[in-house]
């Protein structure tokens, strides 16, 4: 008896062994456990790479503030905090502005054409070669739809109401917001946004897509929701791990994450694409008000938005970088493409 107990436990012992992960990185985001990004792209890519691993890499998600705090992810990367991070570009732009050209802008591209840029395009290679002059590895891992323009205490329906508008945001529309329109952009973390404007701290705030911003409450807390997302057509989010840290894998792994970063893109992309709009007829059945941008209005925001940005990218090319500049010339010439060349589509 005792021999069979003990030949169980040693079975029991090889088993665990053998499905063991050879590789755990913890992976800490700049958003709450729970929100859709937490789960529609880290969540979703941890679950694709044990999948397509069978088990052998182990991504372990943390929710913002747990490990390192909100806005920090990448420099705890870099500082070996913590095995990789999970963050977007938005939240860089003003370290370097050619981040602006991947985390979205106004008047950039809107998903279809951006993922198609990313993957068919040069946009994947751009990104991995920015990240890797600063030392990392990019794996995209989440492609959004167009956001919903502002919850707001107040109507927004022209250029006048942005004048002095306290409005919380980040990225490239806080640039242009600000020096555009004379709107006061606020940039906290995304955990604070909801008491910001509940306690009217700020006039409008802008987070995520429709189907994002639901379980936050922010119709609940502003009476206005302005649509459509024109300072943020689309947006990405990417999973970043040191260099060296990618390099150490094994190599027949390397292709397995890639895999599964991909799909998890497609995948929260079409998660969006659905429940974006159930969460908008949520919204027009509620007490909000949704109002709809004039497209003159949303024309010259994206006029604007492509002014800031090409002009940024003359300023980083004339100080001697002309990454951005060449970045954005790429992206451009496939958004002149993509809508000149899309009337055999039927899009509805």
């Amino acid at each position: 008896m005792k021999t069979a107990v003990a030949a169980l436990a040693a079975a029991a012992v090889v088993s665990t062994h053998a499905i063991a992960a050879e590789v755990t990185w913890r992976v800490p985001t700049s958003v709450p456990a729970g929100s859709p990004y937490y789960e529609n792209f880290l969540e979703r890519f941890s679950d694709n790479v044990a999948t397509l691993t069978e088990s052998r890499v182990d991504i372990r998600p943390f929710g913002a503030g747990v490990i390192v705090p909100a806005l920090q992810v990448y420099d705890a990367v870099k500082e070996g905090t913590v095995e990789a991070g999970h963050s977007t570009p938005s939240y860089l732009v003003n370290q370097n502005p050619v981040n602006a050209i991947f985390s979205g802008f106004p008047g950039g591209m809107g998903p279809e054409a951006y993922i198609n840029w990313i993957y068919e395009g040069d946009g994947q290679e751009k990104l991995r070669e920015l990240r890797e002059s600063e030392g990392l590895h990019s794996l995209i891992v989440g492609i959004g739809s167009s956001e919903i323009f502002a919850h707001s205490n107040v109507p927004i329906r022209g250029a006048e109401d942005l004048d002095g508008l306290k409005y919380r945001t980040s990225g490239p529309w806080a640039e242009v917001m600000k020096g555009y329109y004379n709107a006061v952009p606020t940039v906290v973390p995304p955990g604070d946004t909801y008491t910001l404007l509940q306690r009217k701290g700020v006039d409008a705030v802008e987070w995520a897509t429709p189907s994002g911003n639901l379980p936050e409450g922010f119709h609940e807390a502003a009476k206005y929701i302005v649509v459509p997302g024109v300072h943020q057509p689309t947006f990405l989010w990417e999973v970043v791990v040191k260099q060296e840290t990618w390099d150490q894998l094994p190599e027949e792994l390397k292709p397995l994450l890639e895999a599964a970063a991909k799909l998890t893109t497609y995948e929260g992309l079409s998660y969006f694409y659905r429940h974006d709009r159930e969460a908008m007829v949520d919204y027009r059945s509620g007490r909000n008000e949704v109002i709809t941008l004039e497209s003159e209005f949303v024309d010259d925001l994206g006029n604007s938005g492509r002014d800031w940005i090409t002009k940024k990218a003359q300023e980083e090319a004339s100080n001697g970088r002309p990454m951005m500049a060449e970045v954005l010339e790429d992206y451009l010439a496939y958004r002149d493409l993509w809508i000149s060349e899309s009337n055999y589509l039927i899009k509805e």
